[in-house]
């Protein structure tokens, strides 16, 4: 069941590139840059070198972090509860995430060659903020899932069944999909003039924005400013739906009880606000082109949940350690001596 989904929601995503391809090869025709230079790394040889291996260690620690979580989550009985479906989900994106900009700027650092095409400008635009946007809505639907669990126990499982769950899965993907197209929509419809070199270590819509001709940045200004106040919006309904939970937990006679309810709360309320924060000020301040700053946000916001995503939300889950043991026990049996 899963597999099926998954089969067709990759088609999909594959279709829908097709697409978006097409019109990065119409809007290259409007604009004479062919391609950019992505310097986004320090100008020492020594310094970029060390970039490019933070970002590679910390690529190799998610990637194995999400991996180990999906293969948990679909080999153990256990763990089959709403939670670790959006927790799979979540490693999902995660992993793609991180693969769209950490592979490309580490081989860039490595071959001193840090040019990218218009297209791949644009379809790396479009897979970030369609990934992003996706993370975004499956960890407001995890709060829905918490809210659902602490405060109405009685009526969890009529809440959140299984038709349910995927179509809430279903709406992140297609909102990040949205989310991410009118973005690229946005950015690539302007002109862009003088230099093409983006000061960042992947295309990102502010580094580019940067570039354009001026008198052409407004449409993708009131896009941004609109996603940003949706974004708060649901922000502010997410804070709403934990001081519900927070309430609940105060009434749980039982410390150890209350313990265990905010120990599953806590960890996922401190990424949401450092993935919504740092994303928000990267897309929102002003001076991109030297700020040394809004590199590190951007840093934080790309790389950073995917690290820690699987420690907070799952490897420090007792069910999750318990599967973890229980699987490399069954290896060690399993390998003849």
């Amino acid at each position: 069941m899963l597999l099926q989904y998954l089969n067709g929601l990759v088609i999909n995503v594959i279709l829908f590139l097709q697409i978006k391809i097409r019109v990065a090869e119409k809007l290259a025709t409007m604009t004479n840059i062919t391609k950019f230079l992505l310097m986004g790394f320090p100008d020492d040889q020594v310094l970029r070198r060390l970039y490019a291996v933070f970002l590679f260690l910390g690529y190799l620690a998610a990637l194995m972090g999400n991996l180990l979580v999906i293969i948990l989550t679909t080999i153990d009985q256990h763990l089959q509860s709403p939670m670790y479906f959006f927790l799979k989900n979540l490693s999902l994106v995660d992993i793609c995430y991180i693969s769209v900009t950490v592979p490309k700027s580490v081989m860039n650092s490595l071959t001193n060659n840090y040019s990218i095409s218009f297209m791949g400008c644009a379809l790396q635009v479009f897979l970030v903020i369609f990934l992003a946007g996706t993370e975004y809505a499956l960890l407001l639907v995890m709060s829905y899932d918490r809210y659902a669990a602490i405060c109405c126990p009685l009526h969890y499982e009529t809440i959140m069944n299984r038709g349910a769950c995927v179509q809430m899965v279903n709406a992140s993907w297609f909102s990040g999909c949205v989310y991410g197209s009118i973005h690229v929509a946005g950015t690539f419809s302007v002109h862009f003039c003088g230099s093409n070199i983006v000061h960042q270590f992947f295309c990102d819509v502010p580094s580019l924005l940067t570039l354009a001709c001026s008198g052409q940045k407004n449409i993708e200004y009131a896009f941004i400013i609109g996603s940003c106040c949706f974004g708060f919006i649901c922000f502010i309904l997410l804070v709403v739906s934990y001081v519900h939970i927070f309430s609940t937990v105060l009434r749980i006679p039982s410390a150890k009880g209350r313990v265990k309810s905010l120990s599953t709360c806590l960890p996922h309320l401190t990424v949401v606000t450092l993935f919504f924060f740092s994303g928000s000020i990267t897309y929102l301040a002003k001076n991109f082109k030297s700020s040394s700053s809004v590199k590190v946000l951007s840093v934080l916001y790309t790389v950073l949940p995917p690290i820690m995503n699987p420690v907070i939300y799952s490897l420090r889950n007792w069910d999750m350690r318990m599967a973890l043991g229980k699987l490399i026990t069954e290896k060690v049996f399993r390998t003849p001596f």
